[in-house]
């Protein structure tokens, strides 16, 4: 099978990560443009280049497309582009006669602009800076209230002006992609709702959208891999198993729907099957949170799992969500200590529940279903993932040691786990400690 995937930005997991999980199976053949043509935290991807990758690329089974990346640069760009609406209409519509030349199956998604609740402005405008926080009331009380805020008196009105055009502009290019389902272009098409609240401009448009037939998913950066998993393979039936049953109707951090929904949302999306332990393929294990989600790097604790986890005797995932962005130590412990077998299909505790279980499930999938099953391309996957989401997101980031010397006792506890003999290198490819590369 062969897939051409556009990423978001260059990002490892937006990046390599797909990557990793495509190497599983030897009989996909996986198309990714160059990475110096994708844009980072303040560059935008090389539109010219990826428009002429995309022209060159033969004939193939499926089109894993990131919208924003070819409409304004990436997903950063897509809050911060100063184009107008016919310059992205301009440049989406020779996007269209390029999709409509390749008889592949598209699976797209674009996202609905995000409305961070906060002054930092490293993603966003620079007006964010100081008008972040009051932009993210106005819009939140405006929704709610069902009028306008009084908030706007206090917002400069060259400002406020700037970042509704800006919305109204992404909005209307979405209501196009919309056209282009209805239109039978799109085999699927997801718009994404990235840090969402109650309420805001971004859920009153993603009501709109849905309103007029359009499919909504909150997440972001993992909608590309479960696209990928949806790509890939027959149906596999996943049980999920909550470790605590009894908060399974929780909402995570930086997400509007219960963790529960999440996870069946995710295994549907991913084409995949909801089903009971006893009939399925797949057992996924939720290491979910009991009174609320805790993020360690944000000093927000949480209960820890304390109780006794054993590996079943059938393939299971583990979906470690009790921590945004990072391991619960005491669940990883367990994890760990129970040992690798041909049933294990994959750990992650990567930053929000949905990027977490997008990913999960994206792997598991295409190793269930793989034709020519690659073990050492599995295990270099989970050392990356473990490497990172326990011994990084959730130790060596809030150490004050240098990276290669806090990571070297999970270095060895993790290549003792896969009967591996990894030497890995770190970097921080957006010079900021969110995000670590691993190279094995």
């Amino acid at each position: 099978m062969k897939i051409a995937f556009l990423p978001i930005d260059n990002r490892p997991v937006c990046y390599t990560l797909p990557v990793q999980i495509a190497r599983i199976d030897r009989c996909i053949e996986f198309c990714i443009p160059e990475r110096r043509l994708l844009g980072d935290l303040t560059m935008q991807a090389d539109i010219s280049g990826l428009f002429k990758w995309l022209e060159e690329i033969n004939k193939c089974d499926a089109i894993i497309l990131s919208l924003d990346t070819i409409a304004y640069g990436g997903l950063i760009p897509s809050r911060r582009s100063v184009e107008t609406f016919e310059e992205i209409k301009d440049r989406i519509e020779r996007l269209k006669k390029v999709l409509q030349s390749k008889n592949a199956k598209i699976y797209a998604f674009s996202s609905i602009m995000r409305i961070s609740n906060n002054n930092i402005n490293e993603e966003e405008k620079e007006y964010w800076s100081r008008w972040g926080k009051k932009i993210f009331d106005y819009s939140y009380q405006t929704h709610k209230l069902g009028c306008e805020s009084c908030i706007a008196n206090i917002i400069p009105a060259e400002i406020l002006d700037d970042y509704m055009a800006t919305r109204k502009r992404n909005f209307e290019i979405n209501k196009i992609y919309l056209e282009w389902q209805k239109e039978g272009l799109l085999d699927t098409l997801i718009f994404s709702k990235d840090d969402c609240a109650e309420y805001g401009f971004n859920v009153q448009e993603a009501q709109a959208l849905e309103k007029l037939g359009g499919f909504t998913k909150t997440g972001a950066d993992e909608i590309p891999l479960t696209l990928l998993a949806r790509a890939c393979g027959n149906p596999v039936k996943i049980a999920p198993v909550f470790l605590a049953p009894d908060c399974k109707d929780l909402i995570s951090n930086y997400e509007d729907v219960s963790i529960e929904k999440s996870v069946t949302g995710q295994i549907e999306l991913a084409g995949c099957t909801v089903t009971k332990p006893e009939n399925a393929d797949i057992l996924l294990y939720i290491n979910n949170f009991e009174e609320h989600q805790g993020e360690i790097v944000m000093n927000k604790g949480t209960k820890p799992f304390d109780g006794i986890w054993q590996k079943p005797d059938k393939p299971y995932m583990i979906a470690d969500v009790r921590y945004a962005n990072g391991a619960d130590n005491a669940f990883a412990e367990q994890v760990i200590n129970n040992g690798f077998d041909k049933n294990f299909y994959g750990y992650s505790a990567w930053n929000t529940s949905a990027n977490t279980l997008g990913s999960l499930i994206c792997a598991a999938k295409i190793k269930f279903c793989a034709k020519d099953y690659d073990e050492d391309a599995f295990k270099a996957l989970e050392a990356t993932r473990l490497l990172d989401d326990w011994g990084y997101q959730a130790n060596a980031r809030q150490s004050d040691e240098k990276i290669k010397y806090a990571m070297h006792p999970f270095e060895e506890r993790v290549n003792k786990f896969l009967g591996t003999d990894f030497m890995p290198e770190y970097k921080f490819p957006w010079n900021r400690r969110f995000e670590v590369e691993i190279i094995l």
